[in-house]
């Protein structure tokens, strides 16, 4: 017969492998949704230094066009201005923060979903 001390041993033994495995999930998914985060915010500052050096190109063949050194720079200002309008009209539509929301939310755990296909499948 099993005596109860080595039964207690086994589950205990099972319970403390069990806990190691989720930690080591959870610290899996942390790393991953840390990385794709950092990537997020570097994708970020590239388009900012895109837009910012697209803005300044538009604004000078705006400004050769015209044959004006202002005219350009603000055109472009206008577009922006007229672009931040747009976005304050559309800011409680709800279809686009759901749309936003579910962008982010693939792109931050998208391991995580693939991982439930692949279980799935």
């Amino acid at each position: 017969m099993l005596k109860i001390g080595e039964i207690v041993q086994t589950v205990k033994g099972i319970v403390e492998t069990k806990i190691d495995m989720v930690k080591l999930d959870i610290q899996d998914q942390i790393s991953g949704i840390l990385s794709r985060l950092v990537i997020l915010i570097l994708m970020g500052g590239s388009l900012l230094l895109v837009l910012l050096f697209l803005s300044l190109s538009l604004a000078f063949f705006l400004s050769q066009y015209f044959e004006s050194p202002h005219m350009g720079f603000l055109l472009v200002g206008l577009l922006y201005l007229l672009i931040l309008f747009i976005l304050y009209l559309i800011r409680d539509n709800d279809s686009t923060q759901d749309q936003m929301q579910k962008g982010l939310k693939g792109f931050i755990f998208r391991a995580r979903i693939f991982k439930k296909r692949r279980e799935n499948e």
